[in-house]
């Protein structure tokens, strides 16, 4: 008999049949089905496969295992359909998920890039101010020219 305390605790196992799978090695199986079914090489050997049954079953008379409503054919279609359908579905759902853990992933490097730039830019525009009071060449070589003229101009008058 269980106590009462242990009906508050999930079970540590459920209830097993003894199948196990594995989901991320049937993902894979279904994305390389999904991605078979949608190539034009699966379309054209579909399309020799139903020309061949055809012929075989409408001209060749002793070959004939499913005669002219051909509803053997219909019955290999509608169960690739029922199989194909679950399986191309699973396989959107992972890509939608791989796009969305993308999404985030570049949304995160673009938040990184602006934070960057923002940055990079106030330390440009504070290294700005910081020169803006520093002497160019230019102020040097006009003081430099204009000390010159006045020294001249004192050097050529008479003295007093």
């Amino acid at each position: 008999m269980r106590r009462r305390s242990d009906l508050y605790a999930p079970r540590t196992r459920g209830l097993s049949f003894g199948v196990h799978y594995d989901p991320e090695a049937f993902g894979r199986f279904s994305e390389a089905i999904a991605r078979t079914l949608g190539t034009a090489r699966f379309l054209v050997a579909q399309s020799v496969v139903v020309a061949l049954w055809i012929a075989f079953n409408g001209v060749a008379a002793g070959l004939r295992w499913d005669p002219y409503p051909f509803i053997l054919l219909n019955l290999v279609f509608s169960t690739q359909a029922a199989y194909a359908a679950p399986l191309i579905l699973l396989a959107q759902n992972r890509q939608a998920d791989r796009d969305r853990a993308q999404a985030e992933t570049d949304r995160a490097v673009n938040a990184r890039t602006q934070a960057d730039t923002e940055f990079l830019a106030r330390e440009l525009a504070s290294v700005r101010l910081a020169l803006a009071g520093v002497a160019t060449t230019e102020d040097l070589t006009s003081a430099v020219e204009r000390l010159t003229a006045t020294v001249e101009r004192l050097a050529s008058q008479p003295p007093n």
